[in-house]
């Protein structure tokens, strides 16, 4: 298989971002109000990638373990704001409880398959680390999202029948239970709807990236096969771990729902 990468020039980027353009016109043309949002995203997006380009580029250099994990800290802590800045009804202890469940979600997700599954060496190699790492935060994002939205949704539809089980003897995680599966069945959607649409409808990212670089396919199969497992059980371990942690902070020490 031919190998060569075909590099994209800047006059290349210059002609697809027309495309940005085409987007942000045809938004001013409907009204649709978010005009300003397509270009400042694209333009945020553009120095965002070029710096971690730089970033990266050192990185990869680097034999020691300490700046792979403090980017990997950082990742994180920008998942956690992102989320923050998506979600309209926050949680109490918010920050505290989405940051440790993406913590040990994503964090323990990704050391099982880079450790167990891909067998890196050194453990903290970057080349495989970071992508690795950032395609698992940013798709759990997804789904910690839509549990945080979706529980504060059901607790505030639900409370009259919460407060009237709580009054005829029932447990927290009883009266509880109904709101913290329909949050966890509404994170699971979009990662349930691509891989059932995974290859018929559409290639994913990694796969195409990787056979644009020249990986056989099937690799780059097994690959994708690989990691979309692995962030499936990232999404659910991390939704779990957030309304595992979070749902009692609706409740106040006297067995009861806040009032905000």
């Amino acid at each position: 298989m031919n190998t060569t990468i075909i590099d994209l020039s800047l006059w290349d980027l210059l002609t697809v971002y027309s495309l940005l353009l085409m987007s942000i016109g045809l938004a001013h043309l409907l009204k649709a109000g978010q005009s300003k949002d397509l270009f400042w995203s694209g333009l945020r997006m553009f120095v965002q990638l070029l710096v971690v380009g730089y970033v990266l580029h050192l990185i990869f250099a680097l034999k020691t373990a300490l700046p792979v994990l403090l980017i990997l800290i950082v990742m994180i802590g920008f998942a956690v704001q992102t989320i923050g800045a998506r979600v309209k009804t926050k949680m109490p202890h918010f920050y505290r409880v989405v940051g440790t469940a993406i913590l040990f979600g994503c964090g323990g997700m990704t050391f099982f398959f880079c450790t167990l599954v891909i067998g890196l060496e050194p453990w903290y190699d970057p080349r495989y680390l970071i992508p690795l790492s950032g395609m698992i935060i940013g798709n759990s994002m997804t789904g910690a999202s839509l549990a945080v939205e979706r529980l504060a949704a059901e607790f505030h539809e639900r409370r009259d029948e919460i407060e009237t089980a709580l009054c005829l003897g029932g447990s927290i995680q009883a009266v509880s239970e109904p709101a913290v599966s329909s949050a966890f069945r509404a994170a699971l959607i979009p990662s349930v709807n691509a891989m059932a649409a995974m290859g018929l409808v559409f290639l994913p990212g990694m796969m195409t990236g990787q056979i644009l670089s020249g990986t056989e396919p099937l690799i780059a199969v097994k690959y994708q096969i690989a990691i979309m497992c692995v962030i499936t059980g990232s999404v659910s371990l991390t939704t779990f771990l957030i309304l595992r942690l979070g749902y009692r902070a609706y409740f106040t020490p006297y067995q009861s729902l806040r009032e905000d």
